[in-house]
């Protein structure tokens, strides 16, 4: 039975959703506030989970294809002395599927050329919706409405849509740090151009990550993380100072990072996420991505569970044979407690990562010592393979 679906947000989530329920055979139109498509942040590490969603829509190949090689990853100390370095084809072989790190710009326009940019409309926000036995009937900033039999609500973690959904609001909470986050041209003097480096100490950490796929100048996704409180100034124009005070005296090649970044370029986040939700449906609604579950990006799993939510939706509806209310059970029983014990591992490796308990950051570092991949590649493994295309 084809569906007429209305999607309500044109992020990483919403896209890779339409996508999902195009192929599955319904109309899909996705409607979005902004004027122009601009991604957040400089870059996203697709894991593996992420990919294999990804190659089931058929988009897979092409951002590999844009995607940097990640062929292995290392940690240091602040002041560079090697914590641990391992290769990480093991846990590539073990989930069937390498890590795609990509400039969020190159996967937004990938998804977007294939939805079809005919299907997408920009500039025009959706300020209510209303159901009937019919369907649903959107309403716009501009006057108009749209009805559709379903409406995806994944227009991010400050949703509109989403306690008109639920019936309640939902508040975001501050994970206690800032991030910067910017591609920087990637240079060995910086780090190896096949390897994830990350720099930790003093609860902050700087990460360089490749990220260029071929054809194209190689690029690190770099970011920096300090525990700040929040609300504290947001000047782009001293982004380049303020990093040269958090990280005065740490390694030549973070020094080297903070000479060459571009201010203007640059993103700086103060990190939220939300509460697992207890349910990610509402009558004739779907809630996904940063909108059903903003998480800290310590496990690198926000953009991957939009994926998962898109790929289980789509499959959901199809099994339900346009049973629309068993449609929406089947995906909140698959989605809920994945995504709400991943939000809350994400909070936990960004409370150890940046001091929230001091002790458990030391015993952190001292792991890190003793590491040799096994642990932490364990770790990613049973995330990834706890995903609907394991």
């Amino acid at each position: 039975m084809t569906l007429n679906v209305l999607v309500i947000g044109a992020g990483m989530g919403g896209l890779t959703a339409a996508l999902a329920l195009q192929k599955a055979g319904h109309q899909v139109e996705v409607i979005d506030r902004v004027a122009e498509l601009r991604p957040v942040g400089a870059a996203i590490s697709v894991w593996s989970n992420g990919v294999k969603v990804l190659k089931a829509l058929g988009v897979g190949d092409a951002v590999e294809q844009a995607s940097g090689r990640m062929n292995d990853m290392a940690y240091f100390t602040k002041d560079g002395q090697p914590l641990t370095h391992f290769s990480l084809q093991p846990l590539y072989d073990q989930v069937g599927q390498r890590a795609c790190p990509i400039a969020r710009a190159a996967l937004q326009q990938l998804l977007l050329d294939a939805v079809g940019p005919d299907n997408v409309t920009l500039g025009l926000a959706c300020t209510d919706y209303r159901c009937d036995d019919s369907g649903v009937e959107a309403t716009f900033d501009d006057g108009s409405t749209r009805r559709a039999d379903l409406i995806v609500i994944a227009d991010g973690t400050h949703s509109r849509l989403r306690e008109r959904a639920l019936g309640h609001a939902v508040e975001r909470r501050y994970c206690g740090y800032v991030n910067w986050n910017v591609r920087v041209a990637a240079t060995p003097d910086l780090a190896p151009l096949d390897r994830w480096v990350q720099y930790v100490g003093d609860h902050q950490r700087v990460s360089m990550m490749p990220m260029s796929g071929e054809g194209a100048s190689p690029e690190f996704y770099c970011f920096f993380d300090v525990p700040l409180p929040a609300g504290t100034p947001n000047d782009p124009a001293s982004y380049r100072d303020e990093l040269a005070r958090h990280f005065a005296g740490w390694a030549p090649p973070v020094q080297r990072l903070i000479e060459r970044i571009d201010p203007a370029a640059m993103a700086r986040v103060e990190i939220h996420d939300i509460e697992p939700l207890e349910t990610l449906i509402g009558e004739r609604a779907a809630i996904l991505g940063d909108a059903a579950h903003g998480m800290a990006p310590d496990l690198g799993q926000g953009g991957c569970q939009a994926m998962e939510d898109a790929w289980v939706l789509a499959r959901a509806l199809d099994d339900a044979g346009g049973d629309i209310p068993a449609a929406l059970q089947a995906y909140d029983r698959a989605r809920v407690q994945r995504v709400g014990s991943i939000v809350t591992r994400a909070r936990q490796r960004a409370d150890t990562t940046h001091g929230a308990d001091p002790d458990k950051t030391r015993a952190w570092y001292a792991e890190l010592a003793e590491e040799d991949g096994t642990r932490i590649m364990g770790g990613m493994s049973k995330t990834i393979l706890g995903g609907p295309l394991a």
